[in-house]
């Protein structure tokens, strides 16, 4: 069986994937207090360790993980992915802005160059991620993060990732995938990079469908994952204030733009476009969930067609974890840990193409292990 040390791992997603796929989860590491409590409190996530990274040695996490040297060892790994994520650069006054809202009114403009990169110490993360990578002496790893770090802001940190891994001797395999495609009632994008040094491993068996035929089974809809939740009530969940009379008027699957004039409203409030797509969305039963996230504000959603907030269980079932995993924490704890989580059944796949891909007893790698992985300044923030 191939002994698993996950990093980065908040509320666990990587790791039930890992157990799902058939990895003896060893070893959990993540710096939050309480996404600790949230792992310890649910089983299958091994040795738990409140720690930051940068702190940490290879040798330190094989010992404590309990890795003989005959055993194949995975490194998964999410390093924090708010430096790369949409927010921050959709946020920018400007040319960015502008071209995203012209494409969207289908008007054909140049794209701006890149802005430049805004300091943030997480983007090291991921030379810290790499770097405990080659210093355990792993057989594979698996990369996950937002699509986003393929933004021409970014993806210097991306492409290092993919250079350093090959002059490691690890053959990579670059996965852009929806978690919908594998199950989970939710369109919620992730970029991978999987990682052995036997052989490049394959792409995750895609297992549901946009449009199904034969035996193939299609994309999984909230009202069918949500059939079977019994979640006890939330008084979060419920909505009041200046736009709830307007978000019970909104039908399942739209948003503020069912106030405008170009929805036809005889009395529009909004103008399309104005507005960050997600406020006052509501979910339709019949379709996956859009993205859940981390952080939402009071009226972005999505929201429940029922005109409330989702419960914590409801999220859950909506990210792929089971509606009993127990998430600790006040409920803002437990909506920025399910929204920051990457769905297990997504990972599971990945974590199954790596296994196949990973040699049955362990291989030392030739090259002297690394102690310092150098990030080019630019990509350092």
């Amino acid at each position: 069986m191939v002994a698993t040390i996950e990093l980065f791992a908040g509320a666990g997603g990587l790791g039930l994937g890992a157990r799902s796929a058939g990895a003896d989860v060893r070893l959990t590491v993540e710096i939050d207090p309480t996404a600790c409590e949230t792992l310890r409190r649910n089983a299958g996530h091994g040795k738990v360790i409140e720690a930051d990274v940068r702190t940490l040695t290879g040798a330190r996490l094989r010992a404590s993980a309990g890795v003989r040297a005959s055993e194949p060892l995975l490194v998964t790994g999410g390093p924090p992915c708010q430096p790369f994520s949409k927010a921050a650069y959709w946020t920018d006054p400007g040319d960015e802005a502008r071209f995203r809202r012209a494409r969207e009114q289908g008007v054909s403009i140049a794209r701006p160059d890149a802005p430049p990169v805004r300091p943030d110490q997480r983007r090291s993360l991921v030379e810290e991620f790499f770097r405990l990578v080659v210093e355990t002496q792993a057989d594979a790893f698996i990369f996950e993060n937002v699509p986003s770090i393929t933004h021409p802001r970014h993806k210097v940190v991306l492409q290092w990732l993919l250079d350093t891994a090959a002059q490691e001797g690890f053959q990579t395999t670059f996965v852009r995938a929806s978690a919908a495609w594998f199950g989970v009632p939710q369109k919620r994008e992730r970029v991978l990079v999987l990682g052995s040094r036997k052989q490049a491993p394959a792409t995750p068996r895609q297992t549901h469908f946009e449009e199904p035929r034969g035996r193939q089974r299609g994309l999984t809809s909230v009202g069918e994952a949500l059939a079977s939740v019994s979640a006890p009530f939330e008084r979060e969940e419920v909505v009041e204030g200046r736009w709830a009379q307007h978000l019970r008027e909104i039908p399942p699957g739209s948003n503020y733009k069912h106030h405008s004039a170009w929805a036809g409203h005889a009395s529009p409030t909004f103008v399309t476009e104005t507005r960050f797509w997600n406020f006052l969305l509501k979910l339709s039963p019949n379709l996956p969930s859009w993205t859940i996230p981390a952080n939402p504000g009071p009226w972005i959603g999505p929201f429940h067609w029922d005109s409330r907030r989702l419960r914590t269980a409801e999220l859950a079932v909506l990210q792929g974890f089971p509606a009993t995993y127990d998430f600790a924490g006040s409920r803002r704890d437990r909506v920025r840990q399910i929204g920051n989580a990457v769905p297990p059944p997504l990972t599971c796949a990945a974590v199954r193409a790596v296994i196949e891909a990973m040699p049955t007893r362990a291989t030392r790698a030739r090259r002297k292990v690394s102690r310092q992985l150098d990030l080019p300044p630019r990509a350092a923030g």
